[in-house]
């Protein structure tokens, strides 16, 4: 078996993947039907859309097989990626780079294999729309054609997908986009008895930077507090902007005392930025920080209440201070 290369690109091709927020996500139906289209076109066993993660193949869809991960090493897909049109596999027991495949001599006995790589915006192939079959057979010019046009459909359902989850001034997840991503994570510590931490950030003075400054120098104080999020917390924490000057961070494996460390940082960053930036103003905030009780909080809504009312009952003493 020969196991896929690494694209020359990977490093940017998993930051176009991660940034489409999709892996690890509930079906949907704008992918399955795309798939259930696909088999009753073409009459295989099998059509699915994979994204080829750091080291699994990750099905977003498939018909007429579950699967919801597989090994990169022992995938096809893998090699999809390393050109630029469709790879056609006629008969795999006939191919040496796949006739030991698990997927071949094992179920489920794979013969046929047809992908077409997955393009986004950056030009990173981030996955692939595949075809596979029990028997070998062969795929005609017309065939191809009509792949690649589904190819694109994918594609474009792909570039959907990032811009109703991804806040289009600061680039990172919008609302919808954050909850989707931490129910995934935080139903993850459920199963593995991890801890995990909300922060919930409201800028503070932010309106007297639009009354003074305008709202272009608001969009760049959003836009700063963004990337001091980012540059403050892991790339496994999930950030996001809920609407207006409320930003969120979830925390996987992180108890409480992890969360005062970042925190820390944090706020070490921020001052840093400000100095730097200097545009007379200050990015200021207030943060409520709640760990997950699995007990007291039953949805992600759950959090964000306790975390919004603790972010605000600091903002309100810092406003109490102030006027002192």
């Amino acid at each position: 078996m020969q196991a896929p290369e690494k694209p020359e690109n990977e490093d940017i091709r998993i930051a176009a993947l991660h940034s489409l927020n999709i892996l690890d996500t509930d079906p949907e139906e704008r992918f399955d039907r795309l798939t259930r289209l696909a088999k009753r076109l073409f009459g295989i066993s099998f059509a699915m859309v994979n994204l080829i993660d750091i080291n699994r193949i990750w099905t977003k869809s498939s018909q007429g097989i579950e699967i919801i991960e597989s090994p990169r090493e022992t995938s096809f897909c893998g090699h999809t990626v390393l050109g630029d049109d469709i790879l056609v596999i006629p008969d795999a027991l006939s191919d040496q780079r796949f006739c030991d495949n698990p997927f071949v001599i094992g179920d489920p006995k794979v013969r046929f294999y047809a992908g077409v790589p997955l393009v986004v915006t950056n030009g990173s192939k981030v996955g692939t729309l595949c075809l596979v079959d029990r028997t070998p057979r062969t795929l005609g010019d017309e065939d191809k054609e009509l792949l690649r046009d589904l190819g694109k459909i994918a594609e474009q359902e792909l570039v959907a997908l990032r811009m109703a989850t991804i806040d289009d001034l600061t680039q990172i997840s919008n609302r919808r986009g954050f909850i989707s991503l931490a129910i995934h994570a935080i139903n993850l510590c459920k199963r593995l008895k991890k801890p995990a931490s909300l922060f919930f950030f409201d800028l503070d003075l932010f309106k007297e930077i639009n009354d003074c400054y305008g709202h272009a120098e608001g969009d760049r104080a959003l836009i700063g507090f963004s990337r001091i999020l980012k540059k403050a917390f892991r790339e496994s924490d999930v950030i996001g902007r809920l609407g207006g000057d409320e930003f969120v961070a979830l925390l996987t494996n992180s108890d409480y005392e992890s969360s005062n460390l970042i925190l820390s940082r944090l706020e070490a960053i921020r001052k840093e930025y400000n100095q730097e930036v200097s545009r007379g103003y200050e990015i200021l905030c207030s943060v409520g920080i709640v760990e997950f009780d699995p007990h007291r909080h039953n949805t992600i809504e759950d959090l964000l209440e306790e975390a919004d009312r603790l972010m605000y009952a600091q903002k309100q003493t810092k406003r109490a201070k102030s006027l002192q």
